[in-house]
């Protein structure tokens, strides 16, 4: 039985306010309970001082996850293997402050005040941009800026391919095509023109199209799985889900449990993440990153090409069913 005009219209007045309700959730609690958990920061120098050090960082429960180093040396390697955030070397001279604008601006102020206002009074404290952000963006907006639109360019390239028929193989070649082309455009914006990336050209391509392959892929792969409906499921997850949970403004580690988990899990914030590492950090902490997208990629490609397999015999008993015209004559 279908359902009436007025059941239609009883059922977008109660979705919208759904929605609406699910998209303050999902973009405004990670934004209002921004704060440190687990944050990887090293500390170098003496014993007793270095001792020191973790007795006041610890003096905010759970905020701070701290890492021992022999020297500086050791403190700066970590922080270019993004281990660490930051690190805080002791010194004859004073604290040292060790940041790395270029994984999170946001986390390198966060912790330039953390230690300052730690620091033994009038004892100033020595920064040093360990990976400095590009000078194109150096408050990051702009490459967390970018994985929205990376967003919307696979849910587009999912719908698309859905909306349009496209079974099998042809749909899994015009994702991958799509996807790639979006990451040369994408790569040819975000660092030849604007100025927001600064490491490999072609590296950077491969992970902004990797990332919307993994994100079309998914929406696409959920309509072959579950129909139309599959669009909205994909959709919701990668737009309204993966971006606000990606940590891309700030760090996965200043999200609320379990948003900055959940995020990294999803193609948004496992992009964000290796765009990062790719383009700022010589490719170092990228194999997680790499991992997931990978994964969401490939399953969504193979329930495409499932999908497209599962047509071929429905279409062929129709074809077979259709009744033969009588001969003339």
């Amino acid at each position: 039985m279908s359902a009436t005009p007025t059941h239609r219209a009883i059922a977008v007045m109660a979705l919208v306010p759904t929605l609406v309700a699910l998209a303050l959730w999902a973009f405004a609690w990670p934004a209002a309970r921004t704060a440190p958990r687990d944050l990887p920061i090293g500390v170098a120098g003496p014993a007793s001082a270095v001792t020191q050090v973790e007795q006041r960082l610890e003096q905010r429960p759970d905020a701070f996850e701290v890492h021992r180093y022999t020297d500086e040396a050791a403190a700066r390697e970590a922080i270019e293997d993004r281990v660490v955030y930051g690190a805080v070397v002791v010194t004859p001279e004073g604290p040292q402050l060790l940041t790395a604008s270029a994984a999170s601006p946001v986390v390198a102020g966060l912790l330039r005040e953390a230690v300052t206002a730690q620091a033994p009074s009038g004892e100033p404290v020595k920064v040093t941009d360990v990976v400095a952000a590009p000078a194109g963006d150096p408050r990051g907006s702009g490459l967390a800026s970018s994985i929205l639109p990376l967003a919307l360019a696979g849910v587009a390239a999912g719908v698309m391919v859905t909306v349009l028929g496209l079974r099998g193989s042809r749909a899994a070649l015009a994702l991958t095509g799509a996807a790639a082309l979006v990451g040369l455009t994408a790569a040819a914006l975000t660092h030849s023109w604007l100025g927001l990336l600064s490491g490999n050209w072609w590296a950077e391509a491969g992970v902004l199209g990797l990332t919307v392959l993994a994100i079309a892929g998914a929406v696409a792969g959920f309509a072959a799985l579950l129909g139309t409906r599959g669009i909205a499921v994909g959709s919701l997850l990668m737009v309204l889900i993966g971006n606000p949970f990606s940590g891309a403004a700030s760090a996965p580690e200043l999200l609320p449990d379990p948003a900055g988990m959940i995020g990294q899990w999803l193609p948004p914030g496992a992009g964000a993440q290796l765009l990062r590492s790719v383009s700022y950090f010589g490719g170092n902490g990228a194999g997680g990153a790499v991992l997931t997208l990978s994964l969401w990629a490939a399953l969504g490609l193979a329930a495409v090409l499932a999908g497209g397999r599962s047509a071929q015999p429905a279409t062929a008993s129709q074809e077979s069913q259709r009744p033969v015209p009588a001969p003339v004559g």
